[in-house]
């Protein structure tokens, strides 16, 4: 299953705490043709892993969960606010 790190937890945390979010929003990850697709949204898709973690949560579409099932997500925010995501081995 998908790890977090612990600033991936921080940032997704304050991505889905957005006031325009409902209570239980999250982190959803999609599988696309160009590669993985990331979007704060309301809540998981019907068939969704949800991955959770302090005050983050991720909800994987089930190609990116058996795609990222030994992966770590890590996320860093520069200067001027853009967050990168990054992913590891675990």
């Amino acid at each position: 299953m998908l790890m977090l790190t612990e600033s991936a937890t921080r940032v997704i945390g304050a991505l889905t705490t957005n006031p325009e979010l409902p209570d239980g929003a999250g982190l959803r990850i999609v599988s696309a043709p160009e590669g993985l697709s990331v979007s704060p949204v309301a809540g998981p898709g019907d068939d969704d892993q949800i991955v959770e973690e302090a005050e983050a949560r991720v909800f994987l579409e089930p190609n990116a969960a058996i795609a990222l099932d030994d992966k770590v997500l890590d996320a860093q925010v520069d200067d001027s606010g853009q967050v990168q995501f990054t992913l590891g081995q675990q």
